[in-house]
């Protein structure tokens, strides 16, 4: 029997293309009930003698850690299935100990001594925690508990400045498929140069690309979360008239190819370059659809099909904003909608204090040693006007961020700004005025392309120039003025 492709994400790791994805054993267990572990083991074990021996998972898929530590038990030695899973930790502090018991279970859950591939999310950049998580991953990735450190929902600008800032990222989970297609472009592009490879979830939305919903009337209710959350990808992207011509246009493409259209969703994303996998739900107990899957391997899309489908994206919209923002901002395309109440419930990095008589002003300091040395606040509240001191990539008290990396820092600076106004109950929606200081002109593109991603729909006033020097290996300076109502 023909078995999937597989590539080699590192030297020591090798996985199928196509990944079984255990989401879908949180939606199954959300009523209280738990699958047992040994027949939940049974079903995977199935899908690894058809070489579908990958398994993506994480700390909050339900007991799905737990099903495929008990798969793995099964298998000493060389051969045993391969376990990717992750870690989406509540930003706060990252201490080394916190990090430590977060990926502690995580082996403890699987019962291995290390995690194949241990993927990170988190869920606010504007706390800067998260590069103290990641570099303290990759000292336990040394000691041996990590085989190999991915992201997971980090946009373009995210993942640079991780890389730039010394971190060996091996992936990057992401949505991408013919109705989210926001992968192929900023972010593939920096995965090719880098060498990271996208996993990519969402392939099928949920099943809707699929035979079963074609020339079907749009649905009124949705039985789980996977279609829920895929619902409001089709939602914002034109509605339901315009998927359907996704739909029958990959419909046309697999009759031509003799597969199904799910083979065509599936063979389109993979054939992206930055690509390494799909991911693709398996539904523990339920409807199986290995010997379908296989035949993704078994032909290649033409120049026509692609034709094709890119005339039936044009009558689309694209998914606004970068990967992962779906997490972050509106449209909260999520399987549990709005997460605006979960963002707000998140504590502040910093914090606003009332200036000592000076009524109705507020000031936050970012715990720079600059600040008590040179007398200023990171910024200050007068009114409804917050004005930000020039800001650079400082990390706690003296650390710079991506030495020599102006959109890099470009890109850790703007989450400050961010951070320090929302601290002053203001948001970057507010900014009306930044001024941007740069050691080499040269490097304007890169800072500016980080400002576009900050700024595209609020488009501040702006002043670029070149300041010569600055301090230590900066190589960059924004300052900010907001006005809020």
């Amino acid at each position: 029997m023909p078995l999937p492709d597989r590539i080699a994400l590192t030297k020591d790791l090798s996985i199928s293309r196509i990944v079984c994805g255990l989401w879908q054993v949180a939606d199954i267990e959300k009523d209280g009930a738990t699958i047992d572990p040994d027949q939940g083991a049974d079903a995977l074990q199935a899908y690894a003698r058809n070489g579908f021996d990958t398994f993506d998972m994480a700390d909050h898929y339900g007991s799905a850690e737990l099903i495929t530590g008990r798969l793995l038990a099964r298998h000493a030695g060389r051969g045993r299935p391969v376990a990717l899973t992750k870690w989406c930790p509540e930003p706060g502090p990252m201490t080394a100990d916190v990090v430590r018991r977060g990926v502690e279970e995580r082996l403890f859950r699987l019962g291995v001594d290390r995690v194949d591939l241990l993927q990170f999310h988190w869920w606010s950049f504007e706390h800067p925690a998260w590069l103290d998580a990641l570099h303290e991953m990759q000292r336990l990735r040394e000691e041996g508990l990590i085989g190999a450190l991915g992201l997971t929902n980090f946009d373009a600008g995210h993942l640079a400045l991780a890389l730039a800032d010394g971190i060996d990222i091996a992936t990057n989970q992401v949505s991408f498929s013919l109705v989210d297609r926001r992968a192929a472009g900023a972010l593939s592009d920096l995965c090719i140069r880098s060498g990271v490879k996208l996993l990519a979830y969402g392939t099928l939305c949920g099943g809707f690309l699929s035979e079963k919903w074609l020339n079907r009337p749009e649905p009124t209710t949705l039985p789980d979360w996977s279609r829920s959350k895929y619902k409001r990808f089709i939602d914002t992207t034109g509605g339901w008239e315009a998927f359907q011509g996704i739909l029958s246009t990959a419909a046309s493409i697999a009759a031509k190819h003799k597969v199904s259209i799910s083979n065509i969703a599936s063979r389109w994303v993979l054939d992206h370059q930055a690509v390494a996998a799909s991911i693709v739900g398996a539904r523990i107990g339920q409807t199986e659809h290995r010997d379908d899957n296989l035949k993704v391997f078994s032909f290649s899309l033409d120049n026509e099909d692609h034709k094709a489908l890119d005339v039936a994206f044009a009558a689309t919209q694209p998914v606004p904003g970068d990967c992962g923002d779906e997490y972050r901002k509106p449209p909260f395309l999520t399987a549990s909608g709005d997460l605006s109440h979960h963002l707000d419930a998140i504590p502040s990095i910093y914090s606003a204090v009332t200036v000592p008589g000076r009524p109705g002003r507020m000031r936050v300091s970012s715990g720079s040693i600059w600040e008590p040395i040179a007398g200023y606040s990171r910024a200050v509240r007068i009114g409804n006007r917050i004005l930000v001191s020039g800001t650079t990539a400082t990390h706690g008290s003296d650390r710079c961020v991506a030495p020599n990396d102006a959109g890099a820092q470009a890109t850790y600076i703007l989450d400050k700004i961010a951070a320090s106004i929302s601290a002053l109950g203001g948001s970057l929606e507010d900014v009306v005025r930044t001024r941007i200081y740069l050691r080499d002109a040269n490097q304007w593109e890169h800072v500016s392309r980080a400002h576009g991603r900050a700024f595209s729909s609020v488009l501040p006033a702006n002043t670029l120039i070149e300041a010569g020097n600055l301090i230590g290996e900066y190589e960059v300076e924004i300052e900010a003025e907001a006005l809020c109502d």
